[in-house]
């Protein structure tokens, strides 16, 4: 089995995983968040009320969302065993980002479908609305999206750094090299008298 060469995959994985984590709430949220719907006939009336969505709808929504930075922090300990494990975990985040939000414009419609009053579940026409049926969606895909550039602008700029740090390393060391040249050995003087004949 191999030696742990570096905890640097691990750290930078677990740190890219706070913005990652946010961008994936949102896109959880829009994904799995539905109303409870309560509904009753008066007559050949069919009357609908929404409430907020049930505890077990929220634990849903925070289980999905906890999945991809998990996701990301294992890839970053699997990376530390591995060369190059730095640029590894940093690619793991990318790919992880692009996929967290690969589908939110469609989620963002059916979450509005599915609050057909908005998210705040109080009709248009009352003066207490706050918002519009899929303008919480809109600013909700808006966030998941800069969250996602955020990720992989993250990610990128620890590739670059660590990848310049690394040549610059390479370049002064191999410098102070060339430098010095050749060097003598440096001895102690002879311990033994010459001999009398």
């Amino acid at each position: 089995m191999r030696t742990v060469r570096s905890k640097a995959p691990l750290g930078i994985a677990a740190f890219i995983a706070i913005p990652l984590l946010f961008s994936s709430l949102m896109s959880a949220s829009l994904a799995v968040e539905k109303p409870r719907v309560v509904q009753w006939r008066d007559g050949a009336v069919l009357h609908s009320r929404f409430h907020d969505p049930s505890a077990s709808n929220e634990l849903r929504i925070w289980l999905w969302a906890f999945l991809p930075p998990l996701l990301l922090v294992i890839a970053g300990w699997v990376a530390t065993r591995l060369p190059y494990g730095f640029y590894v975990a940093c690619v793991a985040a990318i790919v992880d980002a692009m996929a967290v939000v690969h589908k939110t414009g469609t989620w963002a419609a059916h979450h509005t479908l599915r609050f057909p009053q908005g998210v705040d579940l109080i009709p248009t026409a009352s003066i207490s609305n706050r918002y519009d049926p899929g303008e919480w969606e809109g600013q909700a895909l808006q966030t998941a999206l800069s969250l996602e550039h955020w990720t992989i602008g993250l990610a990128l700029a620890s590739m670059l750094a660590i990848g310049t740090l690394t040549l610059r390393r390479r370049f002064t060391s191999r410098r102070t090299l060339d430098s010095f040249g050749q060097l003598e050995g440096v001895h102690a003087p002879d311990a033994t008298t010459p001999g009398l004949g």
